[in-house]
């Protein structure tokens, strides 16, 4: 089976891929907000770039959406329920749908690659099959195809410690798939990386997702970057979106407004 099927029957099912964000906040200390009652609408395709300087809220606002960390009000509706408000077992199966890049990969250090990857089945077997790294065949051939689609075809049953930084991300981008998500999370997927594999990294996020057509949402430092990429750039300061609206819309006056007197063309 190709590996998009799954992903284009739930798209002829009509299951929306959307996310509608409406006054979202977030306060770690009682009235010091930050995320300032923000409200934003992803499309259910295409890759969206929140850019904007460091403490602004990008990451918060990635890790609410997921639920690392919970928003102190406001709604976030995907495929018909407010993540906001899930719990337990309904929280574990909206997770399943989102898969998640990190910025420090958060790889099994002493597991395998193809260990690494079959960790995006976790939300979907059972946990004794988990514990025994049994998973179901289609799992384990799905996984070696994520591996060559990323470009690790070859380091199957290499150790996850033993990889470059772009090595391990190219693993993340897998596992992330391997969820068969309806949306995907990139927080700060280049920030550890050198310029070209940087490149590298967004131009894989956004073939491979392009290609299932999941939507995806970035936190990324460098501007030219989410530029090249992006089919929308979602600009914040200080806890506020100022900026929303395609790439070739964003001026100068526009990253004055968002990243002020600090140097953003660096």
């Amino acid at each position: 089976m190709d590996a998009s099927a799954p992903q284009q029957t739930r798209a002829a099912d009509g299951v929306s891929r959307s996310l509608i964000i409406r006054n979202l906040r977030k306060e770690y200390r009682a009235g010091v907000p930050v995320l300032k009652d923000v409200s934003l609408t992803i499309e259910g395709r295409g890759l969206t770039a929140i850019i904007g300087p460091s403490g602004t809220g990008k990451s918060t606002l990635i890790r609410c959406i997921n639920r690392l960390v919970d928003p102190t009000s406001g709604e976030m509706i995907f495929q018909g329920q407010d993540l906001a408000t899930l719990r337990g077992k309904a929280l574990r199966q909206a997770r399943r749908r989102i898969g998640m890049v990190f910025q420090e990969y958060n790889l099994v250090e002493r597991l395998t690659v193809i260990e690494n990857v079959l960790c995006g089945r976790l939300g979907y077997v059972p946990v004794w099959r988990a514990w025994l790294r049994k998973f179901p065949a289609a799992d384990v051939d799905r996984a070696f195809q994520l591996l060559d689609e990323v470009g690790l075809g070859d380091f199957a049953n290499q150790r996850a410690d033993q990889l470059s930084g772009g090595q391990r991300q190219r693993v993340g981008i897998a596992r992330a798939l391997m969820q068969d998500p309806d949306l995907i999370l990139a927080d700060e997927p280049t920030s550890s990386l050198d310029p070209k594999t940087s490149f590298e990294i967004m131009e894989l996020i956004a073939r491979r997702a392009g290609e299932r057509d999941i939507p995806v949402i970035v936190n990324i430092h460098n501007v030219e970057l989410g530029r090249r990429f992006a089919d929308r750039i979602v600009g914040m300061s200080k806890g506020e979106i100022v900026f929303n609206g395609p790439p070739a819309a964003l001026e100068e006056k526009h990253l004055l407004a968002i990243y002020g007197g600090e140097g953003w063309l660096e």
